[in-house]
């Protein structure tokens, strides 16, 4: 029983450790992007047309409620 409690002692770490892992792997080819000029303008317009069509379309949907 004294197994049981260790290993849930460790899962917040683990947990943690799988965040961290998650987000690397992920981030990482966009960083990679970042390096040259004209890949970081592409990114950098990709990223802020995205966030104004995710604000608008949450907005849309708040005014219809």
């Amino acid at each position: 029983m004294s197994n049981f409690w260790v290993n849930l002692y460790k899962f917040p770490r683990f947990l943690i450790n799988v965040l961290i892992g998650f987000f690397l792997t992920t981030f990482q080819p966009i960083f990679k992007l970042l390096k040259n000029r004209k890949d970081r303008l592409l990114g950098i317009t990709t990223i802020a047309v995205t966030i104004v069509l995710f604000y608008r379309i949450i907005q849309i949907i708040t005014d219809s409620i």
